[in-house]
């Protein structure tokens, strides 16, 4: 650490030790500037990529280009979890995800992710090379879960959501939104602790459009900051997602890439340090931007007077 005369520090403020780093299976995340995660759908009814990267050769060259991109992590998925979607068997999932994972930790450097809720799938999927797991359902829908990540090593997102894909929409009403999910994912970063899994391997996600509808997923942007108090490095989900069409009236998912843009500076500004997209590149440069004026921010904030 830099120290001026008198042992005043003069160094920039370190970000809190619970969010500098988050460790997955043999791997880890640098969390000291915002974190990309490339969202990589291998099925055939995703609500914006769908059936477009199935094939083999065609996801591993997608992951190719977000990688050079600049993706931090990919997340690969072989269910979609869209408002609606029907589920499918682990076998099913299984079948879609492990021969690409088996040619991504070949040919790439970077971590990855498999998001699923099924421990038959997260244990297939970690030994064929993933490091974390995504879990859309914050350890709700397989309790064997927590279980395989604890053993395995892996890193975990916990993110919120009431029911499943199919009838999740139906379940949107909350007295106080943000007080809700906090208390969720505070419970259940507890249940992960609980089970094995250290809070170094933890992270987690508010859910935005999983069970919320317009007015819940914006009460969650606005005051995404309140979820730091968990201690935990937050994790932000917006891509293309439909509540942006709403805003925008634009209900081709492909029409909202710049109102994508805006939710992830917005979640810098607001502390959240992993972006799940689809838009590796444009969201990098967006992230990036943002985490320079914040940290000047930062910088302003603790120069001369001495104050925090």
């Amino acid at each position: 650490m830099n120290r001026s005369g008198g042992g005043v520090s003069t160094a920039e403020p370190e970000v809190p030790l619970p969010f500098l780093m988050l460790e997955g299976k043999q791997t880890s995340l640098d969390l000291g500037r915002p974190c990309i995660m490339g969202i990589l759908n291998v099925t055939p009814d995703s609500f914006y990529d769908g059936g477009r990267f199935r094939s083999i050769d065609g996801a591993v060259a997608r992951a190719r280009q977000m990688a050079a991109e600049g993706a931090d992590i990919i997340d690969l998925g072989g269910e979609s979890t869209r408002p609606g979607a029907p589920a499918v068997t682990a076998a099913e999932e299984l079948e879609r995800v492990l021969p690409v994972l088996a040619r991504l930790r070949e040919e790439l450097k970077i971590p990855l992710s498999i998001d699923t809720w099924k421990s038959e799938v997260a244990r297939e999927a970690l030994a064929a090379g993933a490091a974390f797991v995504n879990d859309i359902s914050g350890l709700q829908f397989d309790p064997e879960l927590a279980g395989v990540v604890s053993e395995t090593g892996a890193g975990l997102f916990l993110m919120h959501t009431r029911g499943t894909p199919r009838d999740m929409q139906t379940n949107t009403r909350y007295g106080d939104v943000v007080a809700e999910v906090r208390a969720f994912l505070g419970a259940q970063a507890a249940k992960a602790e609980a089970a094995g899994i250290p809070r170094r391997r933890l992270a987690i996600d508010p859910g935005i459009g999983f069970a919320k509808d317009l007015a819940g997923n914006l009460e969650l942007l606005g005051r995404l900051g309140e979820f730091q108090s968990l201690g935990l490095p937050i994790l932000v989900g917006t891509s293309r997602k439909s509540f942006i069409g709403a805003i925008l009236e634009r209900p081709d998912p492909g029409e909202r890439l710049y109102g994508t843009l805006a939710t992830v500076a917005l979640g810098v500004a607001a502390g959240a340090k992993i972006f799940r997209v689809h838009d590796v590149g444009p969201a990098r440069d967006a992230a990036l931007t943002a985490w320079a004026v914040c940290r000047r921010r930062l910088r302003k904030g603790t120069a001369g007077s001495g104050k925090a």
